[in-house]
């Protein structure tokens, strides 16, 4: 904490310094940036997306964060630039301007950044991205933690950790510590946060992703992957619910594809990586992936049914991998 806080200080004494969103704009990374922006002028929460939740979030809290280009005139002086929940420079979706120094914050298992000298890499095994925020503002800045503030954090901590079913003792205190000396009802804003309005198009589309699933066994692995073209997160969520040890979904977009994997706690358990896994299929065909054990993406130009073949391939030469005396 020491080292990131002086960073900061020496990064914002020289000039703006922009807090770089993943590009995906789930909670976590958005709650992380606005809630460390709030420690300093200087620093500015910023990204290419705002994800449905956040951006709800935002709206209701009235939190500061700049939506980008994908090819933004930063600020002729720039002091730093801070990236969080992001494992490499393609997850943020920008091409970051060469020879500003960088701080990267992430709880990510992969990580594909390059360092120099005047570069700065904050990496724990926190459950989420807030959880690291939290920790710094409650050590160097806690006049920030402000009602606001908290809620941003908590939301991230909460949708990261699935509800808290992929937290862990760390997680579950840091929650508790989020809420201590907060003015709002848990419960009431655990209701807020799960109360995502999904429009008839949008159930008719989750609902024909279902309806194209399939089941391959993979050795000891039963996958259930399907396609589907919006909330391939909670596609896949509804799949382990349903029984899949591993669930895959793709989803191919304005000439990208985009593959979200999850896997059961017991599959993790019993040795499933899904972002090396992610990494290892980006390794092999391309793109960029990465994640945790449990939750990870990968996203390249790779056609659907290749990137969807290559990982089923992975995860039958895992199970034999595990097999080898």
């Amino acid at each position: 904490m020491e080292d990131l806080a002086k960073w900061i200080s020496s990064a914002t004494a020289k000039g703006a310094v922009p807090i770089i969103t993943g590009r995906n704009g789930d909670m976590d990374t958005i709650g992380s940036a606005i809630a460390l922006a709030s420690t300093h002028p200087n620093l500015m929460a910023c990204g290419l997306h705002l994800g449905k939740l956040a951006n709800r979030l935002c709206n209701e809290l009235n939190a500061p964060f700049r939506k980008l280009s994908k090819s933004p005139d930063w600020p002729s002086k720039l002091g730093g630039i801070v990236i969080v929940d992001a494992a490499s420079e393609t997850q943020t979706g920008l091409a970051l301007p060469e020879g500003v120094p960088i701080c990267v914050i992430d709880h990510h298992d992969t990580c594909e950044w390059e360092f120099s000298e005047s570069d700065l890499e904050f990496r724990s095994n926190a459950r989420s991205t807030t959880q690291i925020i939290f920790n710094y503002l409650n050590s160097n800045h806690p006049k920030c933690l402000t009602d606001e503030v908290r809620k941003l954090l908590l939301a991230g901590l909460i949708t990261d950790t699935g509800r808290f079913k992929h937290a862990d003792r760390d997680a579950i205190l840091c929650a508790a510590n989020i809420l201590d000396g907060a003015n709002f009802e848990y419960q009431e804003f655990v209701e807020y946060i799960q109360n995502e309005e999904i429009n008839s198009s949008e159930r008719g589309a989750i609902l024909k992703a279902l309806s194209r699933c399939q089941t391959t066994e993979c050795g000891k692995w039963n996958l259930i992957h399907t396609h589907a073209g919006i909330h391939e997160g909670k596609v896949a969520g509804i799949l382990t619910q349903a029984g899949a040890e591993v669930a895959l979904v793709s989803r191919y977009r304005d000439g990208e594809t985009r593959l979200t994997a999850r896997a059961t706690r017991n599959s993790t358990k019993s040795g499933i990586h899904l972002g090396e896994m992610m990494k290892e299929l980006s390794n092999k065909i391309g793109g960029d992936g990465g994640g945790h054990d449990g939750a990870a993406g990968w996203t390249g130009k790779s056609d659907r049914i290749a990137a969807e073949t290559a990982f089923i391939n992975l995860l039958a030469n895992q199970r034999r991998n595990q097999n080898e005396p």
